[in-house]
């Protein structure tokens, strides 16, 4: 069967998911967000367009790293400096970028690599660079986080002239779509992956003159710029000369720094957006998820036991840590990965999660034989009931929700070793060294796929990307009839695979955000979570 990249990615009735948005481990993960009052998603500033100006934008992501296929945490700089073949809008159309074309089939996906493309060292971008691309992200020696996430674990691809036909030995149901994430490094790039740490070599519109991890990096226009999404060009009056990422780690230095005209733009957890919101500053609203529930898995952790996970749960309200973590702004998750515009468009939750009752909760565990010994903590076989948990940083919701989670669990007699940790730390401590029993984050995907990796196979440790260890049999067969499928004949199965999880409580969604991006002196679009560079226009 043939079809068009329309009906394979965008055949649906575009979905908005009413959500939240966040940083922290890994992008595509940790919880981070924004407020709610006023704009739109493409809101802009006032006075006429001026060029040769410097945008700042405060975040919170540091990449360390540059190189774009190295780590999700690149993920906000990236469009910067790479395009990808193809591009989603801030109203979900995908469109041309580095492919002017494409064709979808369950066996393979051929893009046509358009003409005049140019690298930033001049050089021309051609198809067989994206097929050195494919090829290195794909081969499990370069640890690329997006092999299997991005780019199918199995495919290969070939060139013909200005033609790149990427093999697909089994279906991917969405895979134009994982291609619109995955950043095109040129060929310079590619033979020096070391130069791509502190540098660039792509085709995107900026290009990177200055790297200080912690602090800023610093990039600027590329002159000639004229094949970004519908055309965009760095021609256009009002594009800036230089963008400034400044890496902000409080919120209310953020808000500070865009008031004071130190910063153009800033997204928000807190409070701190609403100064903004009534000093009369813009924003663009987007939606994502913002806190999950995960347990870790792995041997000799309490979050192995189902009984365990179940019982953890049922003593949180869940809808009184979603008014909490995000007040005014949160809305009940319907699936359990969101990213705005998504795809699909099931509710997966609904009757599948199990209901705040502590009752319930303390009589599971004892039948399953723990008791309360004279500190009032549960025990087992000589092993008390505790947990480490760690939750973000960012935000006075997070702080003030993770206290009600402590309480709950204190009273139904679990030992808590709560710690609030930066993206940096959370990340480390998910993917790195394990140490973990129960945190808050969120997976931002566009499609179910996408996550695959991290509610299965391999666990950090064996070099996957599986953070819980988790082991659900049920999610595994869905998600394997689903990638027998193309685009949206896969969605029941994947409603199915996320079910299957929320059943046996191994992820628990609890709250999605509206996110408002605010801009002051310029205006600019958001697609999902991450900023548009060729939207960005500096204001007089």
């Amino acid at each position: 069967m043939r079809t068009t990249e329309t009906r394979a990615i965008n055949g649906r009735e575009p979905h908005r998911l009413r959500t939240r948005a966040a940083v922290a481990t890994a992008t595509l993960l940790v919880a981070g967000g924004l407020a709610a009052c006023g704009g739109s998603s493409d809101s802009g500033g006032s006075g006429e367009y001026v060029s040769g100006e410097t945008f700042t934008m405060a975040t919170v992501s540091d990449p360390g790293n540059l190189d774009p296929q190295a780590s999700f945490l690149a993920a906000e700089f990236a469009p910067f400096a790479y395009d990808t073949l193809v591009a989603t809008d801030d109203s979900g159309e995908v469109k041309p970028q580095l492919a002017s074309s494409w064709e979808v089939t369950e066996k393979a996906v051929t893009f046509e690599i358009r003409d005049g493309v140019t690298c930033s060292d001049g050089s021309t971008f051609d198809a067989q660079t994206v097929v050195d691309n494919i090829a290195y992200v794909a081969d499990i020696k370069n640890a690329s986080p997006f092999r299997g996430v991005y780019v199918p674990a199995d495919a290969t691809a070939s060139a013909s002239g200005s033609t790149v036909t990427v093999t697909l030995p089994t279906p991917a149901p969405f895979v134009v779509a994982g291609f619109g994430r995955l950043p095109m490094v040129c060929e310079s790039g590619m033979k020096d992956r070391g130069s791509l740490k502190a540098g660039s070599a792509g085709t995107g519109p900026f290009t990177v003159t200055e790297s200080v991890p912690g602090d800023h990096y610093t990039l600027a226009v590329r002159k000639g710029y004229t094949w970004g999404p519908g055309g965009a060009a760095t021609s256009e009056p009002g594009t800036p000369a230089k963008v400034v990422l400044k890496i902000v780690a409080n919120e209310t230095t953020s808000a500070n720094l865009v008031l004071g005209g130190q910063a153009n733009a800033a997204s928000f957890f807190g409070p701190d957006g609403d100064r903004l919101a009534k000093s009369g500053i813009d924003a663009v609203k987007t939606q994502s998820a913002y806190a999950h529930q995960w347990y870790n898995q792995a041997p000799g952790r309490v979050g192995s036991d189902p009984v365990v996970r179940k019982a953890l749960t049922q003593a949180l309200d869940l809808d009184e840590l979603r008014t909490v973590i995000a007040p005014g702004r949160g809305s009940a998750p319907t699936a359990v990965a969101v990213y705005d515009p998504g795809v699909c468009g099931y509710n997966s939750v609904k009757g599948n999660l199990p209901g705040t009752d502590p009752a319930a909760a303390a009589k599971a565990l004892a039948e399953d034989g723990w008791t309360k010994g004279g500190d009032g903590i549960l025990a087992k076989d000589g092993k008390k009931l505790a947990i480490k948990f760690i939750y973000s940083s960012q935000g006075p919701g997070q702080t003030a929700a993770s206290e009600l989670a402590v309480a709950a669990w204190k009273k139904l007699g679990v030992k808590v070793d709560a710690t609030p940790l930066d993206v940096t730390e959370q990340t480390a401590a998910l993917f790195s060294t394990g140490d973990w029993d129960v945190t808050w984050s969120s997976p931002k995907a566009p499609t179910p796929q996408v996550v695959v990796p991290f509610f299965s196979g391999p666990s950090p440790a064996k070099g996957g990307n599986n953070l819980a260890s988790m082991d659900n049999p049920d999610y595994d067969a869905s998600v394997k009839s689903a990638l027998t499928k193309v685009g949206n004949d896969s969605c029941s199965d994947w409603k199915a695979a996320e079910a299957a999880l929320l059943r046996d409580v191994d992820i628990v969604p609890f709250s999605n955000i509206t996110i408002l991006t605010f801009h002051k002196n310029a205006e600019l679009k958001r697609a999902g979570v991450l900023t548009v560079p060729t939207s960005i226009r500096m204001l007089g």
